[in-house]
């Protein structure tokens, strides 16, 4: 495992490294990742990539998601995104359709890989970041939600105005204790196919680069 994490990240989460947790889920991952059977997903060196490409103070807005695609060659690190010439998934199509019909302009995003928007200071964070091939959510209570809820609390009370996208129950729950009197949360149905309906109309995008905007930011090219 090559695992790394960019530096102004290492330095607003050094607590959490420290904590007892944190060694009981590296030594779990690690394991896993050197057995082999099942794979794990994302490579090693990707499991900080949503960190390691958006230094804290470039993050400017942060979508959340729950735990890595579980099919070989879909997780790289970064939520709800898939490398180039990967089959774009459902979720991520009704996120493009709602781009469209939100601002009138298509998505920038030709695939499903979401480099574009990480450019421009978006936080692709998903609350789980590692999960066995075939496996969906088969790391969940190994410790990662303590350490990116740790994540989302820091950004909450070191930043100011940024913008938090929470789509699904799941998503809503993990970012309840963001303050909103700081920073703008805006919160749909899930993009997946199963609740796609309650997801189409929620103008996320075009209320971001709004409130962007109104902060001195320049919009997100979506």
């Amino acid at each position: 495992m090559q695992v790394k994490i960019e530096p102004s990240w290492h330095a607003l989460l050094a607590d959490e490294f420290e904590k007892s947790y944190f060694a009981h889920l590296s030594a779990a991952v690690r394991r896993e990742y050197l057995l082999g059977n099942p794979p794990i997903y994302p490579e090693g060196k990707f499991i900080f990539r949503a960190l390691d490409l958006c230094p804290v103070d470039r993050v400017r807005l942060v979508i959340l998601g729950q735990d890595p695609y579980h099919g070989p060659g879909q997780a790289e690190g970064l939520s709800f995104s898939v490398p180039r010439g990967v089959q774009i998934p459902p979720s991520l199509r009704n996120i493009k359709r709602e781009i469209l019909e939100d601002t009138g302009l298509p998505s920038v995003i030709d695939d499903g890989h979401l480099m574009p928007w990480v450019q421009q200071g978006v936080l692709l964070l998903n609350s789980i970041l590692t999960v066995r091939a075939g496996q969906a959510g088969s790391h969940q209570g190994l410790g990662w939600e303590s350490f990116t809820d740790a994540v989302i609390e820091r950004l909450s009370r070191e930043r100011e105005h940024l913008v938090f996208l929470l789509w699904g129950a799941y998503a809503r729950r993990k970012g309840a204790g963001i303050d909103r009197s700081k920073h703008l949360v805006l919160e749909s149905a899930h993009p997946s196919p199963l609740s796609q309906t309650r997801f189409f109309g929620c103008k996320h995008f075009s209320q971001a680069n709004a409130y962007l905007v109104s902060h001195g930011y320049d919009p997100i090219r979506w």
